[in-house]
Order: structure tokens, then sequence, then C-alpha cells
């Protein structure tokens, strides 16, 4: 185990957290209640969306989106190849078939609009768009091609609680802000995201009967759950739909809460952050800091760089390593993991470059700037 110096990640706790742990315990309910349900209402009203569903992690709200928006076996879910393979497995969960696109380039790596036209066919049903680092994808371009088409457009917004893109359809152009753009948007509040609560995620949705879905899907298709029975505003349930326990608890939502409020002032914090590593690194040659020319506010949950090739990104990570600067690679080609083999179609040239290139570097709100400083003096030493 490397004992790291500068981690890739660390956690913005403090006495809010702690005090919102022992409220929970406090009350004496620990399962879903009161807490995941003020968590539900606050998250919707910062997304401005008019649902919000609090699930156990980002995979169970991509499961239970794909569920309630009735894809299933020869339905095609259109997504990028380049990932966390949370959304293709749960395509596969569901009876669907991946179809992987390849993203606008090295700069931009989100999926590329013009690539969803010529991947739809007559099964395609839907498109997952992956705001990779916090930085949402075109979505103006993909609204578009999802009217055109018909297709159900799915937000895996696990990166990009807090973020928007300013639209230039909209007259006059203004944010719009993740989550609040498509069918329906998954988050996730593992521990190294920008909400970190250890487990846990959100569904996000404008459609009343999804969300009506998404919560029946949530707790084993049951009509009434044992908070309603402990408030006394049932006595028995029925079984409506072949539902799951994606339940999120009253200690994560509590924690969620508190996540919440520090969220705008994190996020400020990481694109500070984020604004240094690209000043100290503008001036390497053949080096790309992704999303130069991003309108709108990202949510920085990454700070990566894409090296000019193979070698120098291996160069580099192992000097960092050597440093004990802990970097992480987001995110391997999908269509190369074992599993995905049979769903290897395109060349999708550059997702393949991308991931054999990209760098991720520490970032995290209590990160100081004489941790970025040293960060980039190895990476310029041996760039």
């Amino acid at each position: 185990m490397v004992d790291w110096r500068i981690p890739l990640s660390d956690l913005e706790y403090d006495g809010e957290e702690e005090a919102a742990a022992l409220r929970v315990i406090r009350s004496r309910w620990l399962s879903m209640g009161a807490e995941v349900e003020a968590f539900e209402r606050e998250f919707a009203a910062f997304i401005g969306a008019r649902h919000a569903v609090a699930v156990a992690n980002g995979t169970a709200a991509l499961h239970l989106a794909y569920l309630a928006l009735s894809l299933g076996p020869g339905d095609e879910v259109i997504q990028p190849a380049i990932n966390f393979v949370a959304a293709a497995n749960m395509t596969l969960a569901v009876g669907a078939t991946p179809v992987f696109g390849d993203i606008v380039g090295i700069g931009e790596p989100t999926l590329n609009p013009a690539g969803i036209d010529r991947l739809t066919t007559s099964r395609a049903r839907a498109v997952v768009v992956m705001h990779y680092g916090g930085y949402l994808a075109r979505m103006s371009e993909i609204l578009q091609v999802c009217t055109e088409h018909g297709l159900l457009l799915i937000e895996d917004a696990c990166h990009a609680v807090g973020a928007s893109y300013i639209d230039p359809d909209l007259k006059p152009p203004h944010k719009r802000m993740a989550g609040n753009l498509g069918d329906v948007a998954c988050f996730s509040f593992f521990s190294n995201k920008n909400m970190a609560v250890g487990e846990g995620g959100m569904i996000t949705t404008n459609d009343e009967d999804l969300d009506r879905r998404i919560r029946s899907l949530r707790s084993h298709g049951m009509t009434t759950l044992t908070w309603d029975r402990h408030r006394g505003h049932a006595h028995s349930y029925d079984v409506t739909a072949h539902g799951y326990n994606y339940r999120l608890d009253e200690i994560h939502a509590a924690l969620g809460r508190a996540q919440l409020g520090k969220l705008q002032k994190n996020n400020e914090r990481r694109k500070h952050l984020v604004q240094e590593y690209r000043s100290m690194l503008s001036g390497l040659s053949g080096w790309t800091f992704p999303f130069a020319e991003y309108r709108g506010d990202s949510a920085y949950h990454l700070a990566v760089l894409v090296a000019p090739d193979e070698d120098h990104r291996t160069r580099v990570a192992q000097a960092l390593r050597d440093a004990r600067i802990q970097t992480s690679l987001h995110y391997p080609f999908i269509p190369l993991f074992k599993a995905f083999e049979a769903f290897r179609a395109d060349e999708l040239l550059s997702s393949r470059t991308y991931s054999k290139r990209t760098i991720t570097l520490p970032l995290f709100p209590s990160m100081t700037a004489a941790q970025v400083q040293e960060t980039c003096e190895v990476i310029r030493s041996n760039a």
C-alpha cells in the first residue's frame, strides 16, 4: 500500500457531517425516512427538476432509470465508450444491447453528437450521455438528434452535480443544469465524488409517471413503505411490480444534505485549482488539458491531462507515483474489457487514443496551491 503524500481525492468533512450523522442516530430511525425525503426535496430544488429519487448508489440509479423507461431485450442503447462501466453493465442487466459511440475528440471526451445519427438503427431506443469530469456533453445537438429519431435521453451525470452549460439555441442563451435536460438523469455520491457520502445516488426527472415507476421499483414494487406504516399512514401493502431494494438509508441521506450545502463552495474551489493546473501546464508541447473552450459552469470533478502519446503518459504517471502523488485513468476503453468483446463495433479512434494517453491528476477542495505546484513540477520535469 502506497502512503500517498498527495491523494487523488479527499473528503471535505467537518462538524456538519458529524452533526448530521448524530442527528439520525438520536432520531432512532435508520432506514429510509424523513432525512431521505428532505434530501430529495432539497436536491430537486437545487437541480431545478420536479422530482428527485434517492437510491443506494449511482449504478442503482442507472438500473432503475433503464427499467422505468422500459428498456429491454431487442433494444439498443447508444452510449460513450469512455465512461465508467456501470452504464454499459446496466444496459446488459435489463437485456438491452450497448452500442458504443466515439467521443468528440482529445480535447472534448464526451459523446460525439455526429456519431449518434450514424449509430441509430430501427432497434435504437435510447442514448446515454456522460458528462465527463463535470463538463456537460453537447446537449443542444444531442437533444436535437434524439428528437429527430424519437430516442430517449438519459444523463449519466455522476460527475456533474452542480454543473451547467450555456444553451446557444435558447434566446437569449442561458444556463441549463445537468440533471434537468434529458428524460431522466442519474447521479452518484460515491466517496470520490463532489458530493461524497460513501455510497448513494439520485435520479431526477420532470416526468410524473417516470417518478412514480422509479419509486415503486426502488422498493420491491411495494405500494407502501416501512416509514409509511411507522407513521400510521398505512397498515399493509400490495406488490405491483418486480422491484429491488435500492433504497437509501437515513445516515447517508443526512450526509448528502450536509454535502449539498457545501457543494457550490467546493465546486468553486475545484474550479480555482483546475485554473491553476491549466496555467502551470499550458506551455507543455503536445499535451492537452481538455475542455479549454467549455461554455458554462463545470462541476470540475476531474483534472485530466492528455499526453502526446502512450509512452509520455507512462513516464509521467510513474514519476508521479515515485513522488507519492496519486493519479488514475478515467477511463479504460470499454469495448476492450473481456465482458464486452462481443460488442466491439467501429474503431472509435478518438476514444481508443484518449484512453491510452489520458492521466487523471489529484483534485479535491482541500488541496493546496503548493500541492498543485508540486504535481505540476513533477509533470514538467518528466514530460
